[in-house]
């Protein structure tokens, strides 16, 4: 992960520490970049994790502009408060080629371990804004909204999509009242099986490889 931050335009790498044998096997990676040399237990010490992996990064934080939902499809996330479940949804955005993902203040922190761990490098590459969702929602009358439900639109038989907002809910409580006010169209993946519901993530895989 940290390899593919080194090589993105969007992150800026402030510092690296790593083992020596990480800094011999990448070497070609670290022109320009400071990085000082530690031992395996100063980067037990200095990780957040239980089995630290080798290096770690400090990265200075990403922009956060206004989101802008016209001309492309965004992903938006209602209280998605699993760091893995919103980690995941900014891979499988970048995999599908989706540039951003608008979440609502209760989600999950981007910068949480967890989540930027999951991203597996993809948080350099789709942009993640926090904001009053049914605020921003209300100003987005250009722009087509479809909520994920356990009931609708059937997105194994809808063509793509040049633009839209995707709404995906919390894992347990789905999209809120407040939010599906301003959904031109519920939408769903068809169940076959009894499992009552779907992981957020997966649900999202689903539904962009359908509809992006």
């Amino acid at each position: 992960m940290i390899k593919e931050l080194l090589q993105s335009e969007n992150a800026e790498v402030k510092h690296l520490y790593a083992i020596h044998e990480w800094m011999q096997e990448n070497e070609k990676f670290l022109q320009g970049v400071d990085v000082t040399e530690i031992n395996e237990e100063e980067l037990e010490r200095m990780s957040q994790f239980k089995t630290p992996n080798q290096v770690i990064a400090i990265i200075k934080k990403f922009g956060t502009e206004e989101p802008v939902a016209e001309g492309k499809i965004s992903l938006v996330l209602d209280a998605v408060q699993d760091p893995g479940n919103l980690g995941t949804i900014i891979r499988l955005a970048d995999w599908f080629a989706i540039p951003q993902v608008i979440c609502s203040h209760d989600c999950a922190d981007i910068y949480n371990p967890k989540v930027v761990q999951a991203t597996m490098g993809s948080i350099a590459r789709v942009k993640v804004f926090y904001t009053d969702l049914s605020l921003w929602l209300k100003k987005q009358n250009k722009t087509r909204v479809y909520a994920t439900m356990l009931e609708g639109k059937d997105v194994t038989k809808m063509s793509a999509l040049e633009e839209g907002l995707i709404i995906i809910g919390n894992e347990s409580k789905g999209i809120g009242d407040e939010l599906l006010q301003y959904a031109n169209e519920k939408i769903t993946i068809p169940k076959k099986g009894k499992a009552e519901s779907l992981n957020a993530a997966v649900a999202a895989g689903i539904i962009l490889s359908n509809l992006a």
